[in-house]
Formats: C-alpha cells, sequence, structure tokens
C-alpha cells in the first residue's frame, strides 16, 4: 500500500513539474492575443522563434530597444511561439506552432517569421516580401529580423498597415532595426 501511494504521488508530481513546463499551445496563445488586443483596440505581432536562432534574438532586442518599446506597447499584443528547436529542445516548443505557420502559408519561411492579425484574428500582414499588389496566399521571400533596407521598408509598411504609428515613429523605428548588424 505504501508502494503505491508514493508511486502515486511521485507520478503526480512528475506530472505537475511537466505541466508547469510545457508552453501553451500555439492557438490558445493566439487566442488570448487576440482577445487582449480586441480589448485595448490593438493589432497582434505574432513571432514565431527558436532558442538557436542569432536573428530571432536580434528582433527580441529591437522590439525591445528603449527608443521603441513603448510605441510598440501602444499598438500591439506581442505573441511569442516557439517552434523548430533542435533534437533535446523539442519541450520549449509551443504545441501546434508549426501548424500555425502552416495555415498561414509560412511554414517554410525560416526564423524569425511574423504575422500581424487584426483585433478579429484576420491576418493583415506577415514577413513575406512579395510584388506589388499580391495577395497574402501567393509565396514570397522571409524579411525574418528586418534589418537590410528593403526588409526594413517591408516591415514599416507592414506596421504601417496595422497601427496609428506616426511617421516620425515609424522612423524611429526603423532607424533602430537599420542598426542591426549580420
Amino acid at each position: 500500500m505504501r508502494t503505491l501511494l508514493l508511486g502515486f504521488i511521485l507520478a503526480l508530481g512528475l506530472q505537475t513539474t511537466f505541466a508547469q513546463n510545457t508552453p501553451a499551445p500555439a492557438e490558445d496563445v493566439l487566442n488570448a492575443a487576440v482577445a487582449q488586443a480586441a480589448k485595448e483596440n490593438k493589432s497582434v505581432l505574432a513571432i514565431f522563434h527558436a532558442s538557436w536562432c542569432g536573428w530571432c534574438h536580434k528582433m527580441t532586442v529591437s522590439l525591445n530597444d528603449p527608443a521603441v518599446k513603448s510605441y510598440f506597447d501602444k499598438h500591439y499584443i506581442i505573441a511569442d511561439f516557439t517552434v523548430y528547436e533542435t533534437k533535446g529542445k523539442e519541450n520549449l516548443e509551443n504545441p501546434g506552432a508549426a501548424d500555425l505557420l502552416k495555415k498561414y502559408n509560412n511554414a517554410d519561411q525560416g526564423l524569425p517569421t511574423w504575422l500581424v492579425f487584426d483585433s478579429k484574428k484576420n491576418l493583415i500582414a506577415d514577413s513575406q516580401i512579395r510584388p506589388k499588389g499580391a495577395s497574402l496566399s501567393t509565396k514570397g521571400e522571409n524579411a525574418g529580423c528586418p534589418a537590410a533596407p528593403a526588409d526594413v521598408a517591408h516591415f514599416i509598411d507592414c506596421l504601417q498597415k496595422s497601427s496609428t504609428l506616426s511617421k516620425a515613429q515609424l522612423t524611429e523605428i526603423a532607424s533602430v532595426f537599420r542598426k542591426i548588424k549580420s
């Protein structure tokens, strides 16, 4: 009886520990971000990254740069998703994150990849640079963490479409991202 009780307590403890360390399902993270965006009259900037991705870290640093962080905080709910981790670190991934990228035609775009949603969960922009006038279903080239002039211009265009950021604020954001070194 003692062994059975001890086994039950150990199993419960392991299950609790595992549950606490498992990231939330991607769809739940996105739905919570969209709900918060609707409450606060903002858009959602969904960013897909991995622990091994240097450009992902640069994107995070740039979004949190003190010169522009308040602009993102005022206009966006930022939702982070971990995806495509290396062998042995798959437990860091949000379950379903790869499926979300596939659903929005970004599965093969590399990292970081970002999607912009309105407060009704409509995709309004993403990190793919496409020919002018092409739909979001048309494949493009991933801007990733915008640093090159064309990538920064695309990012700024997406921010302009999805927020009321002023021209001066967009210029400041562009300046922060242009400083990124490879």
